[in-house]
């Protein structure tokens, strides 16, 4: 398969864009920011914690992710087919931007990214549509190091995946964008930095 253009993707007026990005913000901080002393999965050590599987998985915020990141990407102007992640942190962005093209007439497929290749059935570990010649991006709820979406942009590669950009719900402004594009060669985009949640 060599499919390399993408369909069009239409996203809402932008009055409609602006409603979704300011609930899904209100969502985040009152429902996803974790404050207190935690350890990171880096080994960091945080004032607060960003859980946002309370967000990708609720039933307001899910559809409301799936739609912001859409308009994301498309301001930028990045052209994709396909998009998905690491799983599991990822699995839940991916579906709810699937959901979201439908809902705006965009055939766009989902991905999920093992850990680690299956050793046995397909031996695959990209799940899902087939990636190979198409062009796609990788997703992540959000990021400290830029680990999980480095691992995923490799497996992507591997499968013959055209990795357009990885772009995340929340930049935490710990080094992953400077360390994604470096390694991968691929715009970072964030939906919401910690600025735009009151955090430091």
């Amino acid at each position: 398969m060599t499919e390399t253009a993408g369909t069009p993707q239409p996203t809402a007026p932008a009055a409609e864009h602006a409603a979704d990005r300011q609930r899904l913000q209100e969502l985040i901080s009152e429902l996803a920011v974790v404050r207190g002393k935690v350890t990171l999965s880096s080994g960091k050590e945080a004032d607060y914690y960003i859980d946002l599987r309370r967000i990708t998985l609720q039933h307001e915020a899910a559809p409301l992710v799936g739609r912001v990141i859409r308009q994301l990407l498309a301001e930028a102007g990045i052209d994709y087919v396909a998009a998905g992640g690491l799983t599991m942190g990822a699995d839940p962005v991916g579906t709810a931007v699937l959901h979201a093209a439908a809902r705006d007439g965009a055939a766009t497929d989902s991905f999920v990214v093992r850990k680690a290749q299956k050793s046995h059935g397909m031996n695959r570990q990209v799940e899902g549509p087939s990636v190979e010649g198409r062009k796609v991006v990788v997703l992540e709820d959000t990021s400290t190091t830029g680990g999980s979406a480095l691992t995923a942009v490799e497996a992507v590669r591997a499968a013959g995946g055209i990795v357009q950009a990885v772009a995340v719900i929340v930049d935490r402004d710990t080094g992953a964008k400077e360390h994604i594009e470096a390694t991968a060669g691929v715009p970072y985009l964030f939906a919401y930095s910690k600025n735009d949640l009151g955090l430091d």
